[in-house]
C-alpha cells in the first residue's frame, strides 16, 4: 500500500533546517556553533532532525527584543479605556 496523505515532516535533516535560515548546507554547519550559542534549537539527538516550529519561533524572538513585554500592552489599554471614560465614550 502507498502513501496516502502527504505530511510535511516538521523534523527536518540539516539540509532542510539550513535553507529555512537561507543558508548552504556547509554555510549552516559552520555557523552552527554560534548559532546554538545563541539559542538556536539543537537537533534531536536520535534523529539529528530539527523542528522548523522550533526554528520560527527562535528566528521571531531575535526580532522581539526591542518590543515591551505583553503587560505593557494591556496596561496601554487601560489608558485608552479611561480616557474614553472621560470623553463619554
Amino acid at each position: 500500500m502507498g502513501i496516502r496523505f502527504l505530511v510535511d515532516p516538521r523534523d527536518v535533516p540539516p539540509e532542510k533546517a539550513a535553507r529555512r535560515l537561507g543558508l548552504e548546507l556547509e554555510q549552516f554547519e559552520q555557523l552552527l556553533p554560534r548559532l546554538l550559542s545563541r539559542g538556536f534549537p539543537p537537533s534531536d539527538p536520535d534523529t539529528g532532525n530539527y523542528d522548523l516550529d522550533a526554528i520560527d519561533e527562535w528566528r521571531a524572538r531575535r526580532h522581539r527584543r526591542g518590543l515591551p513585554p505583553v503587560e505593557a500592552h494591556a496596561q496601554d489599554s487601560g489608558l485608552v479605556r479611561a480616557r474614553l471614560e472621560r470623553m463619554g465614550g
